[in-house]
C-alpha cells in the first residue's frame, strides 16, 4: 500500500530530477506537445463544427419535411435528378387538400434581387416567395411586426418581411415597419422583421433574406411554372414517418406515377443531414486521431528512452535508497511520477499553444474549447506518461541493491 510519505517523496525526487535536467526534459516533451496540440485543435474544431451544425439543424426543424426535386447529399446521380420534373404550386395544393397528418404546409421559391431604400442599396439579396403559413412551418421567430396575412398572401399584396441584416443595413436609425423598399424595381411595404438567425451550414446568411407573397413573386419575378420546394410540418414528431409516406402517396398520384415507377421527387428531412455530418465528422476524427496517435507514440518512445537513461544515471542512488530500506514500490512510484510529470507538463504547454491557435482557426472554421477537451488532453498526456514510464520504472525497482551500489 502506497503511503502519503512515499507519494510526497516520489514527487519531490521527480521534480528535483526534472529541474536538474531542464533542457533534456523540455526537449523530451516536444513529441507530447505536438500530440496534445493536434488532439486539442482537432477537438476544438469538431466541437465548434458540432455546435454550429446543431444551431443550423435547429433552423431546419426536426418535424419538417422538405419536398424537393433534388435529394440532400445525392450528387452522384446528378443527371438523373436534373431530368426530374419540377415541383409546381398545384402539387402543394394537392397535399394541402388531401393530407390528414400535416399540421401546416408552405411552398417556397427563391431568386436573387437588388434592394433599394432611399439612398441605400444592397445587391444580390435572396427573395423568397411563400405563403402566410410559412411562419408556422419555419422555426424562426419575428423580432418586430408580423408576417403577411392569408388575404395578403392569396391576393398577392406588395408586402414583405425582412431579415435582421437587411433591417440593420437599410434602417440603422429608424424602424423598418411600414417603410416602402424597392425589390428588383418593385415597391413593397415592410410589415415585419425576423430575429437574427445566422447562416445555414456556413452558407448564405438567413438574415439577408426577404419574404414576399408567392402569388406576387410569380407575377413579378418568375413564371408560375417555376420549380418550388414544399415545406411540410407534421402534426407531431412521432408521426413524421407516417406523414412522409402520406405525402409520398399524394404526390405520386398528383404527378401521375404508376405503381412500378420510381419517385421523381425527394422528401428530405433533418435526419439525412445529421447522417451526412456524422459520416464527415467520423472521417475527420479518424484522420485526426491517427495524426495525434502517431505524435503521442513518438513522444512516448522518446520519454521511455530518456527514462531508461535516467535509471542508468541514477543506479547508485537507487541502490542507496534500497539499502536504507526503500521498498520496490517507492522506487517504482518515483520513476512513474517523473515520466507522468514530464508528459503532464507537455500537455499543459500543448494546451497553452493550442488555445491561441484555435482563436486563429476560428476566423476560418468555428471552434470551441470546453473544459472537457482540456480534461481529455491532460488525461491523455498523463496516460502516455504512465505507459512510457512503466518499463523503466519496473526495471529500476528490480535492481539488486548490492549490484546497484557497485555500479560506476
Amino acid at each position: 500500500m502506497v503511503t502519503i510519505n512515499e507519494l510526497q517523496e516520489g514527487f519531490r525526487i521527480a521534480l528535483q530530477s526534472i529541474w536538474a535536467n531542464r533542457m533534456r526534459s523540455a526537449l523530451t516533451t516536444l513529441g507530447i506537445v505536438i500530440g496534445i496540440v493536434s488532439v486539442t485543435l482537432m477537438g476544438t474544431a469538431l466541437e465548434g463544427l458540432s455546435r454550429a451544425f446543431d444551431k443550423s439543424i435547429a433552423q431546419i426543424g426536426a418535424d419538417v419535411l422538405y419536398v424537393q426535386k433534388w435529394p440532400w447529399g445525392g450528387g452522384q446521380d446528378w443527371w438523373k435528378y436534373r431530368n426530374r420534373r419540377d415541383l409546381r404550386i398545384e402539387h402543394a395544393n394537392a397535399i394541402e387538400r388531401s393530407a390528414e397528418l400535416v399540421a401546416s404546409l408552405s411552398p417556397i421559391i427563391g431568386t436573387s434581387q437588388d434592394i433599394k431604400y432611399q439612398g441605400k442599396y444592397i445587391e444580390d439579396v435572396i427573395v423568397v416567395g411563400t405563403t402566410h403559413t410559412m411562419i408556422e412551418t419555419n422555426p424562426a421567430n419575428l423580432a418586430i411586426g408580423r408576417f403577411f396575412s392569408r388575404s395578403e398572401s392569396e391576393g398577392g399584396r406588395p408586402v414583405c418581411v425582412i431579415g435582421s441584416e437587411i433591417a440593420s443595413s437599410l434602417f440603422p436609425n429608424e424602424s423598418p415597419l411600414e417603410k416602402v423598399i424597392k425589390i428588383g424595381g418593385y415597391a413593397y411595404r415592410v410589415v415585419g422583421v425576423f430575429e437574427k438567425q445566422g447562416s445555414l451550414f456556413g452558407g448564405e446568411s438567413l438574415d439577408k433574406r426577404i419574404y414576399v407573397p408567392i402569388n406576387r413573386f410569380f407575377t413579378q419575378y418568375q413564371s408560375r411554372r417555376g420549380g418550388i420546394t414544399i415545406m411540410v410540418k407534421a402534426k407531431s414528431l412521432d408521426l413524421l414517418d407516417d406523414t412522409k409516406e402520406e405525402v409520398r402517396g399524394i404526390l405520386r398520384r398528383a404527378r401521375g406515377l404508376k405503381p412500378r415507377d420510381e419517385d421523381d421527387f425527394s422528401i428530405n428531412q433533418q435526419e439525412m443531414i445529421i447522417q451526412i455530418f456524422n459520416q464527415i465528422g467520423g472521417v475527420i476524427a479518424i484522420i485526426g486521431l491517427f495524426i495525434t496517435g502517431l505524435s503521442l507514440f513518438v513522444g512516448g518512445i522518446g520519454i521511455m528512452n530518456i527514462m531508461f537513461v535516467s535509471v542508468t544515471e541514477r543506479t547508485k542512488e537507487i541502490g542507496i535508497r534500497k539499502a536504507i530500506g526503500a521498498p520496490r514500490r517507492a522506487i517504482l512510484l518515483q520513476f512513474l511520477i517523473e515520466s507522468s510529470l514530464i508528459c503532464f507538463l507537455g500537455g499543459i504547454i500543448g494546451i497553452a499553444i493550442a488555445f491561441p491557435l484555435s482563436l486563429i482557426v476560428d476566423q476560418i472554421l468555428p471552434t470551441a474549447m470546453p473544459l472537457t477537451i482540456v480534461g481529455i488532453a491532460l488525461s491523455l498526456s498523463l496516460l502516455v506518461g504512465l505507459l512510457s514510464g512503466i518499463i523503466p520504472a519496473y526495471r529500476a525497482s528490480k535492481l539488486d541493491p548490492v549490484e546497484a551500489l557497485r555500479y560506476e
